[in-house]
């Protein structure tokens, strides 16, 4: 390699975490002597110790206080940052999350270190500096992406992390997750088998592992259900209140209006409401109104809104018992498990109306 590739080369290092296997590669050396030079071992001559740590400088190498912790010591404690500017805030779970996951922590005698974040440039910073500190031994990852920063910062890091959720590339990953399309599934068979020929589904954030296994639930239950694949059904994506109406507005514009709608996040359902009231419809009769979520102020409108629940504080207990098991040395890949959401068989779906007197 010549002088400007190398410097091109160290360049692209330093805009990213430069581990000892990119220090190994680019000096074409083995991972173990690299570490054994910058830990001045005196098997390894003089030369190769000075060589290694000018390269190591100049691509901006810094060992990681975790990697330092596991030679001495863990320091017990799990990570968790919460990145605030997404749709939610995280707000429907975080406090019986956080319950479970320091319950459970707790109860191994752990601690559980809790960020905020901004954005996701500010999550990686945290992840980075908390790790670092020697401030957390793993991390737990909600609401989990396709293709995840988080996911590929840590571990490239080789630094134990658990998912809330499930991503693009498995590899390497452990998880705790809820099969939610599997509730729609069971959403759309329950409101064909009241006779619903036309159900329409609101998506949730582009980008996010939920969004699309939701997704491919509703169009996996409408085949079980023997019917057509429709994409007028389906709307542009929905997680607040004024892109639920949204998305309602459009479903009761079309030709052959949607009789049910099935929603991805209960935030959005609860648009549909207003628009309903606005055309004179009543929902759990005219309009059926299945959602995901179980927030509380589902059970406060009129009607109660159907939803999947989700049984967070648990969720939480055993994302830190998973994470505890792979920061002791448990492959993470067997450590995978699926749960179920429970139906809150409520007044919001009822059969489809009768043609001669519909909408």
């Amino acid at each position: 390699m010549n002088t400007q590739d190398q410097k091109k080369a160290i360049q692209s290092w330093r805009a990213k975490r430069v581990t000892i296997d990119d220090l190994a590669q680019h000096l074409n050396l083995s991972k173990g002597t690299v570490s054994r030079a910058l830990n001045g071992y005196s098997d390894i001559s003089e030369m190769t110790r000075i060589r290694v740590r000018k390269v190591a400088d100049q691509m901006g190498y810094r060992p990681l206080s975790h990697a330092q912790a596991i030679r001495t010591g863990l320091v017990r404690s799990l990570g968790l940052v919460l990145q605030v500017n997404e749709h939610d805030g995280h707000r429907p779970f975080v406090a019986d999350f956080l319950a479970g996951v320091s319950e459970a922590a707790s109860a191994q005698n752990w601690t559980l270190t809790v960020s905020t974040a901004e954005s996701d440039e500010d999550t990686l910073r945290l992840l980075e500096a908390l790790a670092d500190d020697q401030k957390a031994d793993g991390f737990i990852l909600p609401r989990t992406r396709l293709s995840d920063p988080r996911i590929s910062f840590l571990r490239d890091q080789e630094i134990p992390f658990v998912l809330y959720g499930r991503t693009g590339d498995p590899t390497g990953c452990s998880w705790y997750d809820i099969t939610s399309e599997d509730s729609m599934v069971e959403a759309v068979e329950m409101l064909a088998g009241l006779g619903h020929r036309r159900i329409g589904f609101v998506p949730g954030a582009p980008g996010y592992t939920y969004a699309k296994l939701r997704l491919e639930g509703y169009q996996r239950g409408l085949q079980l259900a023997g019917l057509p694949q429709d994409s007028s059904l389906i709307t542009a994506p929905a997680v607040n209140i004024a892109e639920g109406a949204t998305a309602a507005e459009t479903l009761l514009d079309l030709d052959e209006p949607a009789t049910a709608i099935l929603y991805s996040v209960d935030r959005a359902a609860f648009g549909a409401y207003t628009v309903a009231r606005n055309r004179g419809l009543h929902i759990g009769r005219d309009l059926s109104l299945i959602s995901y979520d179980g927030l509380p102020e589902g059970s406060l409108i009129d009607p109660p809104l159907t939803t999947f629940q989700v049984d967070t504080r648990k969720a939480g207990k055993r994302l830190a018992e998973l994470l505890i098991q792979q920061i002791r040395g448990a492959d993470p890949e067997d450590l995978r498990e699926l749960a179920r959401a429970r139906l809150l068989d409520r007044a919001s779906h009822g059969p489809a109306p009768d043609p001669a007197g519909s909408h």
